[in-house]
């Protein structure tokens, strides 16, 4: 019977669906954390979490997380907090496992910055003299000024939340890294990135680029093979206004670095957008590839050149043109070959409604109209086309059952006839609109669970003899 009730449990545990984790959702029912918790989303270093399968946070309380953000920039604290995430999975157990008698050296979410030396992007692990287990940098030297209090929350080999006494530090770790003043064209023209830069320069953006970087800035900025590339219009032949728009319209007015673009849903908003949903940016991420969708054509973000909380400076492989503005010069897609049977509409110039981009469905297709066929009918009994005579009435013939005369039978036919095909009518729903049934190859989540049981009923039957 116990046999019995362990695959009765696994069959459970089949049905339950699992999902990927968000550390921000899961700290919020720790307010003891609230401080650390708000740093994540400043920084965006909880969409760098929430895009790893397997990851461990040492949280750190709210009076350590409060003086260490009063003595440092956010830039400082972004660097921290990514030492303090581990690319592996850490509970009690594996912690205690692991570290005795010996040092476990782990990756964190710190390397993938490149802002330092590998020595210096790792994390040591190890069991104390005290019997605590102790935290401190690759760096070496390091003391053990960290060590594991209590264990937060675990979602098993997924994500786990320790929090540990002191943050993990070594020397220039939450330095400025630039001390001198930021000079935006000179970056974006060592990125490769010349025609675009001086088209910011001559056109005036680069002082509105310049008034939002404080505050949270995200730069799309083509590189000049972009600009040369085979139906790219040519920029300098548009008014002053629409150069203004195009520019704004590769910018964000938030930090945006590009973990935070592949969790991104629904259309982003750029500078150049207003409050009718116009101007508007698509996110399509496969992987580790980001592209930027206009409606008119995908962008991949090529590389990031400069990743500093409140600003990020991303290069794109196209030109990001909206599609408020050229989508009359856009071919228009080809109708699929499925529709082949309708004919073919004229194409329409219209520019598309103001209200974000979609992509256009192609038409329905009507029912398909059928000849009605003659229904098939018996040959007369005569051998001709003249109509059948009554049959002569017998005399002597008793009188019928039920007392009177009922007219003659016809004689049956045989094959039965068809009837004529009705063809359904213009506005019923097309084939694929209709509520899938039992014939459409698809099986009820009530039929699996049943499936299930029953089987595990089956085996445990077996089990038990």
């Amino acid at each position: 019977m116990a046999v019995y009730h362990l695959l009765l449990l696994l069959s459970l545990t089949l049905l339950i669906p699992t999902n990927s984790h968000n550390i921000t959702f899961i700290l919020d029912d720790f307010p003891q954390y609230s401080v650390y918790n708000s740093f994540l989303s400043q920084t965006k270093v909880c969409d760098e979490i929430n895009s790893y399968e397997t990851v461990t946070c040492l949280v750190l309380s709210n009076s350590l997380m409060s003086s260490l953000a009063s003595k440092h920039s956010l830039a400082g604290i972004k660097n921290a907090l990514r030492l303090l995430i581990l690319l592996d999975y850490f509970d009690p157990q594996k912690l205690h496992d692991q570290t005795r008698g010996t040092t476990v050296l782990t990756p964190t979410l710190y390397q993938t910055s490149g802002d330092a030396p590998f020595n210096l992007r790792l994390v040591n692990i190890s069991s104390l003299q005290s019997g605590k287990i102790g935290f401190a940098s690759s760096r070496p030297g390091s003391a053990y000024d960290a060590t594991y209090i209590k264990s937060v929350k675990q979602i098993p080999y997924n994500l786990s939340v320790l929090e540990i006494s002191a943050p993990i530090t070594f020397p220039g770790l939450m330095d400025a890294p630039f001390s001198a003043p930021f000079n935006l064209t000179d970056l974006l023209e060592k990125a490769g990135c010349k025609i675009f830069a001086s088209l910011i320069t001559s056109s005036g953006v680069l002082a509105t680029y310049e008034s939002a970087m404080d505050k949270g800035f995200t730069l799309f900025a083509p590189n000049d093979d972009a600009f040369k590339a085979d139906g790219v219009p040519d920029l300098t032949t548009l008014s002053r206004t629409d150069l203004v728009t195009v520019l704004q319209y590769h910018a964000l007015p938030s930090y945006t670095p590009k973990a935070s673009l592949k969790t991104a849903k629904g259309p982003i908003t750029t500078m150049a957008s207003n409050g009718l949903g116009m101007y508007i940016l698509w996110v399509t991420s496969r992987g580790y590839d980001v592209s930027l969708d206009t409606g008119i054509g995908t962008s991949r973000i090529a590389s990031s050149v400069f990743d500093d909380t409140p600003m990020c400076i991303l290069t794109v492989e196209r030109l990001l043109l909206p599609s408020e503005m050229f989508n009359a010069a856009a071919p228009m897609p080809a109708a699929p070959s499925s529709v082949a049977l309708v004919p073919s509409q004229a194409p329409t110039t219209a520019p598309l409604p103001n209200v974000g981009w979609r992509r256009p469905r192609p038409p329905m297709p009507k029912p398909l109209q059928l000849p009605t066929p003659k229904p098939r009918t018996a040959p007369p009994p005569n051998g001709h086309d003249s109509p059948p005579q009554p049959p002569t009435p017998n005399p002597r013939a008793p009188p019928p059952p039920n007392g009177h005369d009922s007219p003659p039978l016809p004689d049956p036919i045989w094959p039965p006839p068809i009837g004529p095909f009705i063809a359904p009518p213009p506005d019923a729903p097309a084939p694929d609109e209709l509520a899938p049934g039992p014939s459409d190859g698809t099986v009820s989540p009530v039929a699996c669970v049943a499936f299930i049981f029953l089987l595990v009923f089956i085996i445990g039957s077996i089990l038990d003899e």
